[in-house]
């Protein structure tokens, strides 16, 4: 992969294209869930570049994008927005995991043209219907409940909770050693307040795919994923043997789901 990057005054952030770029092909833009990074995608880079151009990037405020100041998802969104026109792509399939998701159907609120199809990977739905007022407080909570607990029992439980393989918990552990506490309990307390601003009704026009790990046990994501699919209708797959990072857990799986997905509308 060659490392690339944009800047702007709030700091740089770092992405990742194949060397293997041809401009005729389709675009496939991973984006990675919170307090992760790009590498949560290292066997999704392997199966898709023989046939796909593939982003992945360190979201602002993660892996190698920190220090970032003043984070939302809207200049998040300007961020995505950049890489792809530096690279010169107008027509995207994005694949988010997690908090992914979200900066997703975020670029989709502003920029819906760029976007030919979505694959959400254990996310939720932007909609007020979703969310109960009580679950919209606590997201609120989370910066301040999380500074409760010592920082290598919290470490150690996010990479359990998320994951069902030692190849998940260990990719997860590496990719939160960069934080010290006080950054990583910021980072995901922004990052859900965020969340709670951007959330809004919005319908999706172009083609989707919903994957859930059988075993996520992240908050409410896999109620919130079959409330998904009832409302509109979306496939929601469930990856067997795997958790909240499902693509870590079982690739092969994933990768095939998502490949079958790419097929089925010529991409």
């Amino acid at each position: 992969m060659i490392e690339k990057s944009v800047k702007s005054d709030r700091g740089n952030v770092f992405y990742w294209i194949t060397e293997e770029w041809e401009s005729e092909r389709e675009t496939l833009f991973f984006l990675h869930g919170l307090t992760g990074n790009h590498t949560m995608f290292e066997k999704q880079i392997a199966f898709f570049r023989r046939e796909y151009n593939v982003i992945v990037w360190d979201a602002p405020g993660h892996g190698k994008s920190r220090p970032y100041e003043a984070f939302s998802f809207s200049k998040a969104v300007e961020d995505m927005k950049q890489i792809l026109d530096e690279n010169g792509v107008q027509r995207v399939v994005m694949l988010g995991q997690s908090l992914g998701g979200y900066f997703i159907q975020s670029f989709m609120l502003r920029y819906p043209e760029y976007v030919t199809a979505f694959v959400g990977i254990d996310t939720s739905p932007y909609g007020e219907c979703y969310y109960s007022a009580f679950h919209k407080w606590i997201l609120g909570q989370i910066e301040w409940m999380a500074k409760l607990y010592p920082f290598s029992m919290m470490k150690e439980a996010i990479a359990r909770q998320s994951t069902e393989t030692e190849a998940g918990r260990q990719n997860m552990r590496e990719m939160l050693a960069v934080y010290d506490k006080e950054e990583l309990c910021h980072l995901m307390g922004i990052c859900y307040a965020e969340v709670l601003k951007e959330n809004k009704d919005m319908k999706i026009e172009c083609p989707v795919l919903l994957l859930l790990g059988e075993h996520d046990r992240i908050g409410k994501v896999k109620q919130y994923c079959r409330k998904w699919e009832q409302k509109t209708g979306y496939p929601l797959l469930i990856i067997k043997d795997a958790g909240h990072n499902s693509n870590v857990d079982n690739p092969d799986e994933v990768n095939k789901r998502i490949k079958c997905f790419l097929e089925r509308y010529g991409y």
